[in-house]
């Protein structure tokens, strides 16, 4: 690992006019080309000899931030250093490659190191965070699959236990998981030896040295562990028996990678690679841990759970080109015979598993894809069905974990198909639908599919006004199912319907890297807008807002916006397109984020409204009555 060299980093700062597109006493581009990156390996552009003199640099401001802009002969970018908080030193270091940004250098806590970086362009996805500013990373933000496996293979090279502990979860990372009983500990456990096993593994293995090239990543299409199989709470996205494929003195070897679980924006693996180190192919006998599933098998049989004989093989081939066959069908009849065909297939496979998991992974399946289907539109005759094997699970194993699961997703699918009837009675149907979720919720108080029966009960009384009868399923959630997502938001919902008169407090980073707290804003107005790209009634907003901050903001008015984005990608791309004048805070997570555990936001938009006391005025405002709920607060 590189660092900047400081004398360099504070002449670029020492000499910055902020605002200014004059140059005093500036470096020259010969001497800005010199700093590096930090981290190794970019592949980032810097002028031959003869061209550097043909190079330029001037001061401008970049949005906000001011700094200098490094120009090479044909006016392409070649590096941009930024003082981002007006103290008159740089705290960002970009890097381009073909005029295009590849990497950058950010300190965020502006105290003249590094803390984070970020791989850009065509150059990856990696965002990683340097907590102790030693130049090595400790944590990913932000990494795909891919890039994962290639930072394996760059640990094993050296053996680098630090390095490879940065691509396993972190506490708070294993906890959102939402894993439980069994399950759990076993995962905890892989998770803790990782680093220690990671360090024998690596030390025994005699397929990489440090001549070795990580060639690309390889591997079937994730699957999804879906709630309510056993030890698992919430749906998880895994890549099971991935590869990374080698190159070694020119021999071609593949690296078996073990279990990779997808957080957030960040892929992790879940421990130490899998296969004997000794072995030429590590990949010879892969096992996975939530599927088992070779590399060159079928994805259907990752996706129930289970190795699979050679007469479920046959079928799962079938199913699979039946898949294909759907995605190409042209009109609606098409596809729901193909819907039907695939129904029957999923039959097949429930009949001939030679054992119970795999037997109730299908089940699961086949009582999504029915009830995927009616709710689509695409299969209107599904629900007979549905019910049926709904009825055959119960008088199979009553007040089961699955005979829930099914039973759920009939009455969702059959709640939903009624919406369709044009002549629907839609105030019966919403009567009777909270009635059946009572029931389910009497006959599966502990199944993970009551927390979401209760949590409907909770959003249909609190948006019929009813709101002591939501506090009380809200309530139940948070006590039933503790140290779950619903129950955060349950509770959080509690914290958001009691919120008027209480100090409100949101602190964060923005989506610019800094630092926010409307602790600061006491003395002023606040609203705080939850929103997120796809709601268009929150984009809507957005203008009305702009109108009041044009009326009221020299008078105290502030704003602070709270994007429930599942994509960062998509925030910055629209931010990009829509400058807004206010922060704007961002975590992982969308509608399961920090910030909407935090406060219970079930619906987007929604917006808090704080007095210059600090505490809640509105904690449900409509944005046609902020202009004049401000008259109010701002004379």
């Amino acid at each position: 690992m590189k660092s900047h060299k400081a004398h360099w980093a504070m002449a670029l700062g020492v000499s910055m006019v902020c605002g200014s597109s004059v140059l005093a006493a500036g470096p020259t581009a010969e001497q800005a080309l010199q700093l590096q990156p930090i981290q190794e390996n970019v592949n980032y552009q810097t002028p031959d000899a003869n061209q550097i003199p043909k190079c330029n640099i001037g001061a401008e401001k970049v949005g906000e931030a001011a700094g200098w802009v490094v120009t090479g002969p044909n006016g392409e970018r070649l590096r941009v250093f930024l003082d981002t908080n007006n103290d008159k030193k740089v705290d960002f270091w970009a890097y381009y490659k073909d005029g295009v940004e590849v990497y950058r250098d950010v300190d965020t806590d502006f105290n003249g190191k590094a803390d984070q970086y970020r791989w850009l362009g065509m150059a990856g996805t990696r965002w990683g965070l340097d907590k102790d500013e030693d130049g090595l990373v400790d944590q990913w933000k932000m990494i795909s699959a891919e890039e994962v496996s290639a930072e394996l293979v760059e640990a094993a090279k050296t053996g680098d236990a630090d390095r490879f502990a940065a691509l396993l979860p972190t506490d708070a990372e294993f906890q959102s998981l939402g894993l439980t009983g069994e399950r759990a500990q076993e995962v905890a456990d892989k998770i803790d030896n990782g680093a220690e096993e990671f360090v024998i593994w690596a030390r025994q293995q005699k397929l990489i040295d440090k001549g070795t090239k990580w060639v690309h990543f390889g591997a079937t299409r994730p699957g999804i562990v879906p709630a309510g199989t056993e030890g698992v709470s919430k749906d998880l996205v895994v890549y099971e028996n991935a590869i990374a494929m080698l190159d070694k003195a020119g021999e071609h070897s593949q690296l078996e990678l073990g279990t990779l679980v997808r957080i957030g924006d960040a892929w992790r693996l879940i421990g130490a690679p899998a296969g004997d180190p000794g072995a030429a192919d590590l990949a010879s006998n892969p096992q996975g841990y939530f599927f088992s599933v070779s590399y060159s098998g079928n994805p259907a049989a990752g996706q129930a759970g289970m190795g699979v004989g050679g007469e479920i093989q046959e079928i799962l081939t079938s199913l699979e080109e039946l898949d294909q066959k759907m995605a190409q069908a042209a009109s609606a009849d098409q596809r729901e015979k193909l819907a039907m065909d695939r129904i029957e297939v999923i039959k097949k496979v429930i009949a001939a598993a030679n054992d119970d998991e795999m037997r109730e992974n299908w089940i699961k399946q086949l009582a999504d894809a029915l009830s995927g289907g009616i709710q689509t539109g695409e299969l209107s005759q599904g629900l007979g069905q549905l019910q049926s094997l709904a009825d055959q699970v119960e008088k199979r194993a009553p007040k089961s974990d699955l005979a829930a699961y099914v039973r759920f997703r009939e009455m969702s699918a059959g709640y939903t198909q009624q919406f369709q009837d044009p002549k629907a009675d839609y105030a019966k149907i919403q009567e009777a639908w909270l009635a059946k979720l009572e029931g389910f919720i009497d006959t599966y108080p502990k199944s993970p599919d009551a927390a979401e029966a209760m949590m409907q009960l909770a959003i249909a009384h609190e948006f019929a006004g009813e709101e002591e009868n939501a506090k009380k399923w809200y309530a139940r959630i948070r006590t039933d199912f503790s140290g779950t997502v619903l129950g955060d938001k349950a509770n959080g919902a509690i914290r958001r319907l009691d919120a008027v008169g209480k100090p409100f407090v949101i602190r964060g980073t923005t989506v610019d890297g800094k630092k926010l707290d409307s602790s600061g804003a006491k003395g002023s107005a606040l609203l705080v807008h939850y929103w997120a790209t796809w709601c268009e009634p929150c984009k809507e907003d957005m203008d009305v807002i702009r109108q009041m901050q044009a009326k009221y903001g020299a008078r105290g008015f502030q704003v602070v916006g709270v994007s429930l984005d599942s994509s960062q990608a998509d925030l910055k791309q629209f931010l990009t397109a829509n400058r807004l004048a206010w922060p704007q805070l961002y975590e992982e997570g969308g509608l399961d984020s920090r910030y909407a555990l935090e406060m219970g936001v079930l619906t987007l938009p929604t917006m808090i409204l704080v007095g210059p006391d600090g505490k809640v005025i509105s904690r449900s405002l409509h944005i046609s009555q902020l202009d004049t709920e401000l008259g109010k607060l701002i004379k």
